[in-house]
């Protein structure tokens, strides 16, 4: 039987391990796809820490995938061999419980996560069900896009949903691995858009990015900046930090929303009367599914949108996670498996 290379985490807490294994073969319904890209991103530390509730060993980590479909299993309907193809966060639903039967597949209650409920993107190829595939256009490398299948969709599919309209100010907090996309499809969604972050060297990238104006945690109150503007309709808060969460509430329009993509460890300590008077609201977002990543793609491309990227080879996934995990990546990490477009 043919054999791959892959990286697998054999227990949780474990280190990573390079293995090679029988390929794979698509079952029911499944398709296979020739990895050439895979990020590296931080909700990985649930496979590689054993944090996952019933999370079984051997896994291969991995949720940011491109590559191409070289293989359909049986009543595999409208997807390929040769086809452009990928998966994210969401691995598949159950159609049957009640939020599928509503439509709602991205909170089903039995939804699988690729790199958790089966083996992801760190090896030369995987199988997922069919409804989890998204199809990648043209005008994008493999390793571009395999970032926007988390970060990008997350950042994409929450300001799109959010309620902001065009010409709304728009604040985000953070100009990392979610961040600087966050910044990107504000400013092309049309809001006036205002990058929060750490540090006067931040202000160069922020307006690379394409953001209006910048606040600078570091000199000023966010909140009272934002509050000077007229107060923002939607803060999109991308950085891990709930202290810095918390205090930026008081920033919002009346009828504001703090939207919540980043996950920080502590629990967000707010006044409900900041809440309540102004009729201000907190939403937290969780990524989207395949169609959500199609129309991240195709914003992307047509509008220009890319995300910061450093390259590592399958074999140093280990050394690129530590990149990941040390913060100091620029911005997003990505594993080049195999030929891209």
């Amino acid at each position: 039987m043919a054999r791959m290379k892959a990286v697998q985490v054999t227990k949780g807490k474990g280190p990573f391990e390079i293995v090679e294994r029988d390929i794979p073969e698509p079952g029911n319904g499944e398709v296979r796809i020739k990895v050439e890209a895979c990020g590296v991103c931080h909700s990985d530390v649930l496979t590689k820490e054993g944090l996952w509730p019933g999370i079984k060993y051997p896994r291969i980590p991995g949720h940011e995938i491109a590559g191409r479909i070289d293989s359909v299993g049986a009543n595999v309907k409208n997807w390929k061999v040769g086809q452009r193809a990928g998966v994210g966060w969401h691995g598949g639903h159950c159609f049957v419980c009640e939020p599928c039967r509503r439509g709602d597949f991205i909170v089903c209650d039995f939804e699988k996560v690729c790199g958790i409920s089966y083996d992801g993107g760190y090896a030369e190829y995987i199988v997922v069900p069919q409804e989890a595939v998204v199809s990648i256009p043209e005008g994008i490398s493999a390793e571009e896009a395999a970032p926007l299948l988390c970060a990008g969709i997350t950042t994409f599919n929450s300001l799109r949903n959010s309620g902001a309209r065009a010409g709304d100010l728009v604040a985000v907090q953070g100009l990392g691995g979610l961040g600087h996309l966050g910044v990107q499809f504000a400013r092309k969604m049309g809001f006036h858009t205002v990058a929060i972050g750490r540090g006067q060297d931040k202000i160069p990238l922020a307006k690379q990015l394409g953001a209006h104006e910048f606040i600078d945690y570091g000199e000023t109150d966010p909140a009272k900046e934002l509050t000077k503007m007229g107060g923002a309709k939607v803060i999109l808060a991308t950085a891990p930090d709930a202290k810095a969460m918390s205090q930026l509430v008081d920033g919002l329009s009346k009828n504001g929303k703090l939207m919540v993509v980043g996950a920080p460890a502590e629990p967000l300590s707010i006044s409900v009367l900041a809440l309540i008077l102004p009729k201000r609201s907190i939403q937290g977002w969780p990524s989207g599914t395949a169609p959500d990543s199609e129309d991240t793609l195709r914003f992307s491309v047509r509008d220009g949108v890319r995300p910061m990227i450093e390259r590592y080879p399958l074999e140093k996934a280990a050394e690129a996670y530590e990149r990941m995990m040390s913060g100091q990546a620029r911005f997003r990490v990505v594993l080049t498996v195999g030929s891209s477009n």
